[in-house]
C-alpha cells in the first residue's frame, strides 16, 4: 500500500511539471514567434529602402548615360559639320584651281606657237651664219693657205705646249711645298724623338783598373822571373801593366770582354791567394765559362726589356756580347737599346710596325760583335747574320743598308739609318763628338757678342737657339730686327752646324729707382 501511495505520489508531481514546462515553453514560443515577426517586419522595412536606393542609384546612372551619349552625338554632329564645310570649301579651292589650270594650259599653247615660230626664225637666221661662216673659212683659208683642219691642229699644238708649260710650272711649285713640308715634318719628328729619350753619356775606354789593398800584392801577381803576369797574359790576351802607380794595376786591350776576364780572374786569385800558371789557368777557365753564362743573361734581360720576343739565342748571346763592346767611348749595347727605342718612337709616329722597327734597331750593328775575323763591312756582316737566322727581310734590310752599303727597299731602314745617326751624333754620346759640340757652342755664343750692342748671349736647346741681350739705349726695336737677321746670316756663312738654329734678340727697358 505504501509503495502504491508513492507512486501515486510520484505520477501526480510528474504531471503538475510537465503541465508548468508546458506552460513555460508556449510563452517562450509564443516570444520568439513575435521577435520572428518584428524581424520579419525589419528586413522587409531593410530591402524596401534598399530596393528604393538601388532604383534611384539607376536612374541617375541612366540619366548620366544619357547626357553623356547627348553630348557625344552632338560633338559628333559639329564634326561633321564642320567636316562638311571643309569639303565645300576644298571643292570650291579645287574648282578655282581648275579653272587656273585650264587658262594657263591656254597661254602655254600660246607660248609654244610663238616659241615654233621664233624656233623657225632661229633656224633661218643659223643656216644664213653657216653660210656666212663657210664664206669666212674660205677667205680665211685663201689668206692663209692652211685649211680649217690644219690650223685647228696648229692651234692645238699651240695650246697643248702653253698647257705642258703651265703644268710643269705648277708640279714644280707642288713638288718644292711638299718637299718644304716634308722637311719640316722630319724635322719636328727627329726633334720630339730626341726629346723623348734619355742616355747616358760615354763613359767606355780601352783600359780597366785593377784596385788592390797594398802594394805587395804585385810582387805576387807578377811571380818568380815574371811567370805569372806571362801566364795571365798568355791565358786571357791582354796586357798586364804593373807600375808606380799606388794600390791599382793596370788591365790594357782592344777586346773589353778579356778585359773583363783579366779584371776578375784577377780579382779571385788575391782573393784566394793562390798564384801560380797551374791556378791562373783554372781561375781563367772558371772565369770565362762565367763571362759566358752573363753574356747570355744579360742578352735575355735587354730583349726582355725592350720587348722583343723569338730571337734566336745566338742573336741572343750577341746582343749580351755588346755590352763589352765600345765604339768612340760609346757602349756598344746601351747604342743599340737607344737605337731600338727611338725606331720604336719614330715608326709609331709615321704608322709604322714599332716592333719590327725596334727589332731591327737592336740588331742593326750585331756584325761588331761576330767573333771570327771577317773583311766584309759590320752591317753587310750583320744582314747575313740576321739572315743566317731566319730574320724578316725587312729587318736584314734595314741591318745591311744603314750605312749606304746597299740599297733601301723598306720604309724601315731609313728609319735604322737615321736613329743610329742621332744616337752617335747627340751631344755627349762620343767624347770626340761633346768636345766638338761645346766648341761649336761657345764659337756660336762669341760670334754673336762681336756685334755692337749685345750685351750677352746664350745657346740653349742643344745648339738650336741662339738668344741675344742688347742694350736698350743703344739698340731700338728696328736695329733689334736688323741685328737678329744679320746674326742669322753670319752663322749661315761661317758655322758648321745640323739642322737649323733660331736667333732671338731680347731688348728690353729697365727703370730702376730707390725709396730712401
Amino acid at each position: 500500500m505504501i509503495i502504491i501511495a508513492s507512486a501515486g505520489a510520484l505520477v501526480v508531481g510528474i504531471g503538475l511539471g510537465w503541465l508548468i514546462f508546458s506552460k513555460k515553453f508556449q510563452q517562450e514560443e509564443k516570444k520568439a514567434l513575435e521577435k520572428a515577426e518584428i524581424i520579419i517586419r525589419e528586413a522587409e522595412i531593410n530591402a524596401e529602402t534598399l530596393k528604393n536606393n538601388r532604383i534611384l542609384e539607376a536612374k541617375e546612372k541612366f540619366l548620366k548615360m544619357k547626357e553623356d551619349f547627348e553630348e557625344e552625338a552632338r560633338k559628333r554632329k559639329n564634326l561633321i559639320l564642320s567636316n562638311e564645310s571643309k569639303i565645300k570649301q576644298r571643292e570650291a579651292s579645287i574648282s578655282k584651281q581648275f579653272e587656273d589650270m585650264k587658262r594657263k594650259e591656254g597661254d602655254l599653247d600660246r607660248q609654244k606657237d610663238e616659241l615654233n615660230e621664233q624656233l623657225d626664225i632661229v633656224k633661218r637666221r643659223k643656216d644664213e651664219l653657216d653660210k656666212f661662216h663657210q664664206q669666212k673659212v674660205s677667205i680665211l683659208e685663201k689668206i692663209s693657205n692652211l685649211t680649217a683642219d690644219q690650223a685647228r691642229e696648229q692651234l692645238m699644238e699651240s695650246l697643248v705646249e702653253e698647257t705642258k708649260a703651265k703644268a710643269s710650272s705648277k708640279i714644280k711649285e707642288i713638288v718644292d711645298e711638299a718637299k718644304l713640308t716634308a722637311t719640316k715634318q722630319a724635322k719636328k719628328l727627329v726633334i720630339e724623338t730626341i726629346q723623348r729619350t734619355a742616355t747616358e753619356h760615354a763613359i767606355e775606354n780601352c783600359v780597366s783598373v785593377f784596385n788592390i789593398d797594398s802594394d805587395d800584392i804585385k810582387g805576387k801577381i807578377i811571380g818568380r822571373e815574371g811567370r805569372n803576369i806571362r801566364a795571365i797574359e798568355a791565358a786571357t790576351g791582354v796586357e798586364i801593366i804593373v807600375d808606380d802607380t799606388p794600390e791599382a794595376i793596370i788591365i790594357s786591350g782592344f777586346d773589353p770582354v778579356r778585359r773583363e776576364i783579366a779584371r776578375l780572374s784577377l780579382h779571385r786569385l788575391v782573393a784566394d791567394g793562390r798564384i801560380h800558371p797551374a791556378r791562373i789557368e783554372e781561375i781563367v777557365a772558371k772565369t770565362q765559362k762565367n763571362i759566358e753564362e752573363e753574356i747570355v743573361e744579360i742578352g735575355e734581360r735587354t730583349v726582355i726589356d725592350l720587348g722583343i720576343h723569338g730571337l734566336h739565342p745566338e742573336l741572343i748571346k750577341m746582343v749580351g756580347r755588346m755590352r763589352f763592346r765600345s765604339s768612340y767611348g760609346q757602349n756598344l749595347l746601351q747604342h743599340s737599346r737607344e737605337v731600338a727605342n727611338l725606331c720604336a718612337i719614330m715608326a709609331t709616329e709615321l704608322g709604322l710596325n714599332p716592333k719590327q722597327a725596334k727589332r731591327a734597331g737592336l740588331l742593326h750593328d750585331i756584325g761588331k760583335v761576330w767573333p771570327e775575323e771577317s773583311e766584309k763591312p759590320h752591317a753587310i756582316l750583320g744582314m747575313e747574320i740576321a739572315q743566317k737566322y731566319n730574320e724578316h727581310p725587312a729587318i736584314c734590310n734595314a741591318i745591311g743598308a744603314h750605312h749606304d752599303e746597299i740599297e733601301m727597299t723598306t720604309l724601315v731602314s731609313p728609319i735604322i739609318q737615321a736613329c743610329d745617326a742621332i744616337s752617335g751624333s747627340r751631344p755627349g754620346a762620343r767624347r770626340e763628338v761633346m768636345e766638338s759640340y761645346i766648341k761649336r757652342l761657345k764659337d756660336l755664343e762669341a760670334l754673336a757678342l762681336s756685334f755692337d750692342g749685345v750685351h750677352k748671349c746664350y745657346a740653349i736647346q742643344a745648339g738650336r737657339e741662339l738668344r741675344v741681350l742688347v742694350d736698350a739705349e743703344n739698340v731700338n726695336d728696328q736695329k733689334a730686327e736688323m741685328l737678329s737677321f744679320e746674326i742669322s746670316q753670319k752663322i749661315e756663312n761661317e758655322m758648321q752646324y745640323p739642322g737649323q738654329i733660331k736667333v732671338t734678340v731680347i731688348r728690353e727697358k729697365r727703370a730702376v729707382s730707390y725709396a730712401k
